[in-house]
């Protein structure tokens, strides 16, 4: 039996105290991120709509694979047993219809997946019920999708082909960039438009000015809401905030965290260092970057999630 699994059996465990003022932790996430979807969308491709209808009408029964986000979403729903109490709420948004779909509900039964809401768009982008549901994050393979979200200001990524860091464990990690991801990226504008040396100028500067949130903001202090629940030495959430910021560009965003109120379990400074080894080494469940070429390097190690947001992600 996984760790996750025993995990699981702590229902008879005393739960903390929920706050009178909680909310739930809401996730969306696309059929497509949830389960590995390649055989029915490569007979969407090659053959059409009509063919991907019937292949899932005939495949209904034989439950999906997980896809690269699955461990995260059930880490996620684990929280809810370790707190006997439904504080985690984690909402399925795909382009099927509810015909098609089928076959994902009988799946998220079959892997004792406890997602009850869905909406199914029938081919049309889904981002416009993230804020109905009350979403924090929004996790999809379809970019065009993730950057609508983006645009609408809630917390959103391309989760990539990765290799997920620790599935039996019950332990739930998560690692942020910061520019572009938790900050702004007003700090990674000075970079790309004028070169090191004035970043390090510009930031030496500023160093007691807070940056502004970027669009994980929200999200990460959902996060450490939910954190606070289990206490501060016993809680199975962990954040990490992995960085190419180096000394002394490094503590413009100490006193952005504190002007937060947010804290931070770990924090790697890496100078521009690939981040790929030491996120292996932190045991990300995800990892969240906005430059494609971070995001190419960690999805060799651990599951990641690449949000197409600020200058990096603009056309020349």
């Amino acid at each position: 039996m996984s760790e996750i699994d025993s995990a699981m059996n702590l229902a008879n465990a005393p739960a903390p105290s929920k706050p009178a003022h909680a909310k739930q932790l809401v996730v969306a996430i696309s059929s497509r991120a949830l389960f590995n979807l390649d055989a029915s969308h490569h007979v969407y491709e090659e053959q059409g709509v009509e063919a991907y209808r019937q292949y899932q009408i005939a495949h209904e029964e034989e439950p999906l694979p997980p896809g690269d986000a699955f461990h995260l979403v059930k880490k996620l729903l684990n929280i809810n047993t370790l707190l006997g109490q439904p504080r985690v709420e984690v909402i399925l948004l795909s382009r099927n219809t509810a015909d098609t779909g089928l076959r994902i509900f009988n799946s998220i039964e079959h892997h004792g997946l406890s997602i009850s809401k869905a909406a199914f768009c029938g081919g049309s982008s889904p981002y416009r019920y993230i804020s109905a549901f009350g979403s924090h994050l929004f996790l999809s393979t379809n970019g065009s999708d993730v950057r609508q979200a983006l645009e609408h200001n809630i917390a959103a990524a391309t989760i990539m082909p990765s290799k997920p860091a620790n599935t039996d464990d019950y332990k739930l990690r998560f690692a942020f960039d910061g520019d572009a991801v938790l900050f702004s990226d007003e700090a990674e504008r000075v970079y790309q438009l004028q070169g090191l040396a004035e970043f390090a100028r510009s930031e030496r500067e500023a160093a007691r000015k807070p940056l502004s949130g970027g669009p994980f903001k929200p999200f990460l202090a959902a996060l450490q809401q939910l954190q606070r629940e289990f206490g501060r030495d016993d809680s199975p959430i962990r954040t990490c905030l992995v960085t190419a910021r180096a000394a002394p560009a490094h503590e413009r965003v100490v006193h952005t965290l504190r002007a937060w109120d947010i804290k931070i379990d770990e924090s790697l400074f890496l100078g521009g260092q690939d981040k790929g080894a030491f996120l292996r080494a932190y045991e990300a469940d995800v990892f969240f970057d906005d430059q494609q070429k971070y995001c190419e390097s960690a999805r060799e190690h651990v599951a990641t999630g690449h949000v197409p947001a600020g200058i990096a992600n603009q056309a020349p």
